[in-house]
C-alpha cells in the first residue's frame, strides 16, 4: 500500500469487494439489507480512519475518495470540503452496521462464517481510505485493526474459517525510515497595486466599447462613493460586484474583464487582482464527485481577482440527466457567499442565452444583477482594429490595401450573422494576410525592410479572388 492509488481504482476495488461478499449471502432478505446499508456506512468508516489519522485538513484526494463510494443508479451528490471536514471532526466512536447482528443470527443457524468474512472484507475497504496519502500509518493501521477486533467478537465461536486468522491491518503499515521532509511553504510577495489612470488609460484605448467604458467608470464612482461613506460611519446598501457581460465573440468581453481586475485591484477592492479564465470543460467533469473538487480549486486560484466563465450558459443547457453542469453552478454560488469579499465573478455569453442562464436559478439571479451590454464592432471600427494590429507587429497597410479593407469589412458587417466574430474575423484575416505576404515576399530575391513590412491587397484577398481575376 505504499504506492498512491486512484479514486477511480478505489471505486473499482470497492465494487469487487462488496459485488464478492453479496454473493456470499444466501438469504436474499438478508442481502437486500447488506445493499441497503453498506454504501452509508463504509462512508462513516472512512470519516474514523481520517480522524484516527489525524487529517488537519480535508484535501480534493479525501473528497475523491469519499465521493467514489455511492450506491449504484443514485449516486450521492459531491461533498464539498467544510463538509466532509466536519463529518470528520465530528467523528464519535466505530459501530457494528446494522445488518451485522443478522449476519451472526443467520452463521448461528446455519454454521457459516459470513460476519467473520465481513470482517475481513471491512478490513480491506479501510485500508483503501487509510492509502488516501499514499501511506496506512500505524495510527490508521491501529484504528482499523480495533475495528475489526470489536467485530470480531460477536462472531460465533464456531466455523468453517475459525482456524483461519482474520487479516490484520498491521501488515500493511508503511515502513519508512523517516518521514519525507516537507519544503518550507514560501509566501509569495504581495502583487503590486496597478496605478488606476494606467489602467483607465489602457480601457479608453480600446475601439469602441464606449458604452462598457461608461458603465465600468460608473462602476468605480459607485465603490469609491461606498468605501467614503463606509470610512464615515455611514450606512452602506448591499452591493453585488459580480457581472453579466453580453455579447457576442470577439467583442472585447475577455480584454474588459482583465482591466476590471486590475481597477478592483487599484482601489482596494481586490487583494491581487488576477484573471482566471475558465468555460464549462475547466469547472465540470465526468465522474461523481469529481465536479465540486474540480470548481473548487478553480475557486481556490481566483480569489483575490476575477474568475471569468465564458459561454457560462452551457452550465445549463445539457439535457441529460448526468450533467453535472448545475452541480458546478451551486459549488460557484457557495464559492461566491463564502469569498464574497474577495472574488468577483463575471458570467459571459450571448444575449439571450445569458439571459435564460441567469433566470434558471434564483440564486443567480440575486447575485447576478449588473449587466453590461458589448455591442458589434461596426466596419470603420474593423478597419481600425486591423490597422491597430498591422502597427503592433511591424506592418504596414498600403493606400491600395487600406481601400480593399473598407470595402471588405463594410461587407462583412452587413452580412453579419451568428457566426459573426467581430475582433476574431479581424485577427484571422490579419493572419491569413501575413501568412500570403510572406510566401510572396519568399520569392522576391533582394528584400528590404520596407518589403517585409509592406502589406499589399493581393497579400489581404483570399486565394479563390486571385484565381478570379486571372
Amino acid at each position: 500500500m505504499a504506492t498512491t492509488i486512484t479514486a477511480a481504482e478505489v471505486h473499482k476495488q470497492y465494487n469487487e469487494i462488496v459485488t464478492a461478499f453479496r454473493k456470499l449471502i444466501p438469504d436474499p432478505t438478508l442481502r437486500m439489507e447488506f445493499s441497503r446499508q453498506i454504501d452509508g456506512y463504509m462512508r462513516q468508516c472512512a470519516l474514523g480512519v481520517w480522524q484516527a489519522d489525524n487529517a488537519s485538513a480535508i484535501t480534493p484526494a479525501h473528497v475523491e475518495f469519499y465521493n467514489a463510494i455511492y450506491s449504484k443508479g443514485a449516486p450521492h451528490p459531491s461533498v464539498l470540503y467544510w463538509e466532509l471536514a466536519s463529518g470528520v471532526a465530528d467523528f464519535d466512536l466505530f459501530q457494528a452496521p446494522v445488518f451485522f447482528p443478522s449476519l451472526v443470527q443467520y452463521d448461528q443457524r446455519k454454521g457459516t462464517s459470513l460476519a467473520r468474512r465481513f470482517v475481513d472484507q471491512l478490513t480491506l475497504i479501510l485500508l483503501l481510505f487509510a492509502a488516501v496519502d499514499g501511506v496506512v500509518s500505524e495510527t490508521e493501521a491501529g484504528f482499523v485493526n480495533a475495528c475489526g477486533d470489536l467485530l470480531l467478537e460477536r462472531c460465533p465461536k464456531e466455523g468453517p474459517d475459525r482456524s483461519r486468522p482474520p487479516v490484520k491491518a498491521s501488515e500493511f503499515i508503511t515502513k519508512t525510515d523517516q518521514k519525507p521532509e516537507k519544503p518550507a511553504p514560501q509566501e509569495e510577495p504581495a502583487p503590486e497595486k496597478p496605478n488606476l489612470e494606467e489602467v483607465l488609460q489602457e480601457l479608453d484605448s480600446l475601439c469602441g466599447l464606449e458604452r462598457v467604458k461608461k458603465d465600468v467608470k460608473s462602476l468605480i464612482n459607485l465603490v469609491k462613493v461606498q468605501k467614503l461613506r463606509e470610512e464615515q460611519g455611514l450606512p452602506v446598501a448591499p452591493m453585488s460586484l459580480h457581472l453579466v457581460f453580453l455579447g457576442n465573440p470577439g467583442t472585447g468581453k475577455t480584454t474588459v474583464a482583465r482591466l476590471l481586475a486590475k481597477i478592483y485591484h487599484a482601489i482596494g477592492v481586490l487583494s491581487k487582482g488576477q484573471l482566471v479564465e475558465v468555460d464549462r470543460s475547466g469547472l465540470v467533469a465526468g465522474f461523481v464527485g469529481q465536479t465540486a473538487i474540480k470548481t473548487g480549486e478553480v475557486i481556490q486560484k481566483a480569489l483575490g481577482g476575477v474568475l471569468f466563465i465564458d459561454e457560462a450558459y452551457s452550465l445549463t443547457g445539457q439535457d441529460s440527466p448526468n450533467d453535472f453542469g448545475r452541480e458546478a453552478i451551486e459549488v460557484l454560488l457557495k464559492g461566491m457567499e463564502d469569498h464574497r469579499k474577495d472574488l468577483i465573478v463575471v458570467v459571459a455569453g450571448y444575449d439571450e442565452l445569458m439571459e435564460q442562464f441567469i433566470h434558471a436559478n434564483p440564486g443567480l439571479e440575486s447575485r447576478f444583477n449588473k449587466y453590461f451590454y458589448f455591442e458589434d464592432y461596426d466596419s470603420p471600427q474593423l478597419l481600425e482594429i486591423f490597422r491597430s494590429m498591422c502597427k503592433k507587429h511591424g506592418y504596414v497597410l498600403s493606400e491600395e490595401g487600406v481601400q480593399w479593407a473598407k470595402g471588405e469589412f463594410e461587407t462583412l458587417y452587413q452580412e453579419r450573422d451568428e457566426n459573426f466574430g467581430n475582433a476574431r474575423d479581424v485577427r484571422n484575416l490579419f493572419e491569413k494576410a501575413v501568412a500570403r505576404q510572406a510566401d510572396r515576399v519568399a520569392q522576391l530575391e533582394s528584400v528590404t525592410k520596407e518589403q517585409l513590412m509592406a502589406l499589399l491587397p493581393e497579400d489581404l484577398k483570399e486565394e479563390t479572388e486571385h484565381a478570379d481575376s486571372v
